[in-house]
């Protein structure tokens, strides 16, 4: 019966905020709890709450509001501050990352040729390796002031681009699954969306600040946001072909020089925060199927774990290194940009829902945030307390 949606979100939102705040109590990220949250009411254990279309479409408004806050959280300023050394980390940060995820995979389930179904899940798997979730690091920054300084300038803006490459990496990932598609159509369609965000960006962008000086902090502003975030990525995915999450995130770096963009912000956290956020976590445990985990699944999720974190920090400290940055502060730059989080799971959802992945192999990702998120605190310490120097770094050139 329709009502019983109903009995499904409140448990749901009691279930997940309850171990939401139980992983922060043990220094997790909070989502960690949510997807537990998930994987116990779900049908591989109590069987309380089933996966049903409702909660489906809840939990992809969920993933879209998520990722216009991200992009509307983007600091441009600081990020063309920071200028080609972070550019240059998160490309490094992105490329061997993706190269050694697409290796992994082939070395599991072998080599079927540059173009098949069996190369993209491959190169997906790499994809998922490519995101980075600083807010474990942020707080362990924070709690060591050192956020400030200029290698936790260097982390934050590196991951905010980290995160731009890897969604146009999906983006094309995705565009080329398809067996029909054409390559070189997928390269124009992708490249016109972001001409096209671009063009139209910057005229909303204006009428929003036009809009934004005569009603400021006024509730019509992040309304027009959300709508304008929704009409995004229905562009993006209808018209384009571009996963709706690329829509939503541009939408967001577009709206995020406004004057009242933290207050769109916030208000979007509120939504997101109450209901759809956890919908979305929650339901990444609920479709985790942990009774088709075989020994296989495991070595892989294993696997998996050790080549997201070890190509994580060897690409982004190389070219730390490369950038002038001492051994040490590299170290930290690369253990920094490790941690994986929201990002790595929307991503995961995404290639669940076109079909690059299938629903047991959550359990590699939920592995991979459990891990990165309890390791990268105590490795930033180890690094730090080595410091001779209290800046830590030698000064880079650009």
């Amino acid at each position: 019966m329709a009502y019983e949606v109903l009995k499904d979100l409140a448990i749901i939102i009691i279930f997940a905020k309850f171990f939401g705040l139980v992983a922060r109590k043990c220094k997790a990220p909070q989502v960690v709890g949510e997807i537990i949250a998930g994987l116990l009411i779900g049908p591989c254990l109590l069987g309380i709450v089933q996966q049903t279309d409702f909660l489906t479409q809840m939990a992809e408004i969920g993933v879209i509001l998520l990722m216009f806050s991200a992009g509307l959280e983007t600091d441009l300023k600081e990020l063309l501050k920071t200028g080609p050394i972070a550019f240059l980390i998160a490309c490094a940060g992105v490329f061997i990352p993706l190269v050694g995820g697409t290796l992994l995979y082939t070395a599991f389930y072998g080599f079927d040729g540059i173009g098949t179904e069996h190369f993209y899940k491959a190169l997906f798997i790499g994809t998922i390796m490519t995101a980075t979730s600083v807010s474990i690091t942020v707080q362990s920054l924070r709690e060591m002031g050192k956020l400030k300084g200029k290698i936790g300038t260097t982390i934050l803006s590196a991951a905010i681009i980290d995160d731009i490459i890897g969604i146009i990496v999906l983006t094309f990932v995705i565009g080329f699954k398809n067996p029909d598609s054409n390559p070189g159509e997928v390269v124009f369609s992708t490249i016109l969306f972001f001409i096209l965000a671009v063009g139209v960006g910057f005229i909303s962008y204006k009428i929003f600040k036009l809009v934004d000086k005569r009603y400021p902090h006024t509730r019509r502003i992040p309304i027009a946001g959300l709508a304008y975030c929704f009409v995004f990525a229905y562009i993006a995915e209808h018209f384009f072909g571009i996963a709706d999450i690329t829509g939503a995130y541009v939408a967001g770096i577009i709206l995020c020089s406004i004057k009242d963009s933290e207050y769109i912000a916030e208000k979007m956290d509120i939504s997101s925060y109450m209901l759809f956020g956890p919908v979305f976590f929650a339901s990444i445990g609920l479709k985790t199927n942990i009774t088709g985990i075989t020994g296989e699944i495991l070595l892989f999720s294993a696997a998996f774990v050790g080549v997201a974190l070890i190509t994580k920090i060897v690409g982004c400290s190389l070219m730390a290194k490369a950038c002038k940055f001492n051994w040490n502060d590299s170290l930290k730059v690369g253990v920094g940009m490790m941690t994986r989080g929201e990002v790595a799971l929307i991503v995961a959802q995404k290639g669940l829902a076109v079909g690059l992945m299938t629903d047991v192999y959550f359990t590699a990702v939920i592995f991979l945030i459990i891990v990165s998120s309890i390791a990268t605190p105590i490795i930033l310490k180890l690094l730090y307390s080595r410091d001779k120097n209290p800046e830590g770094m030698v000064e880079c050139e650009n």
